[in-house]
């Protein structure tokens, strides 16, 4: 059995995609207090490894015997951290902060397997917004609805928000959040019977 210990819709999609055949349970893990616990100075990519360990590990501490992927993502600006945004309002200036800037996304992955990580892995991309208007950015918001709520940087670029980059340089998959070559990889190495 395989579990995708998320409900992102992006992250679901790869992996039907990819012709596998998965539950999909959200975890239950207070992503603040994961980051607390690591630290104001710990880099993004340690945040999103351990948020996608804890994720992993707690779903698979709830089914047992099942092949748990955690995910998470992280986007840094300039040493500084980025959360999904909580209202249009807060995602609208958060694009007002990204626009004409490169920034970095971070997608942690791991798969467990009662309650213990057998393998995780990191990777990450450069992403750089071109200076767009503001009616240019209120017109992909209205487009892209409540979720522009669902990403950790307000936007998704497999959908409207593409219009608002210059450049993207890094794995497509990572920035839709799931690495997903190296995902099925360790699927192969670890749980070829979920093929």
């Amino acid at each position: 059995m395989l579990i995708l210990a998320s409900r992102s819709k992006a992250r679901q999609a790869l992996l039907s995609s990819a012709g596998l055949s998965f539950d999909a349970l959200a975890p239950a893990v207070d992503e603040r207090a994961v980051e607390a616990e690591l630290g104001e100075t710990a880099p993004p990519d340690c945040v999103a490894a351990a948020l996608a360990k804890a994720k992993a590990q707690d779903v698979s501490r709830r089914v047992a015997g099942a092949w748990v992927i955690g995910a998470d993502q992280t986007l840094a600006l300039e040493g500084r951290m980025f959360h999904k945004p909580e209202t249009l309002e807060a995602a609208r200036a958060q694009l007002d902060i990204l626009r004409g800037r490169t920034h970095r996304l971070q997608a942690g992955i791991a798969l467990a397997r009662d309650g213990e990580v057998v393998w995780s892995h990191v990777d990450s991309a450069e992403l750089t917004m071109r200076e767009f208007s503001a009616a240019e950015r209120d017109a992909v918001l209205r487009l892209e609805g409540e979720g522009a709520l669902e990403s950790v940087g307000a936007y998704r670029l497999e959908g409207p928000s593409v219009r608002l980059f210059d450049s993207v340089k890094g794995d497509y998959f990572t920035i839709l959040g799931l690495p997903l070559l190296p995902l099925l990889g360790a699927l192969r190495r670890y749980a070829p019977e979920v093929f």
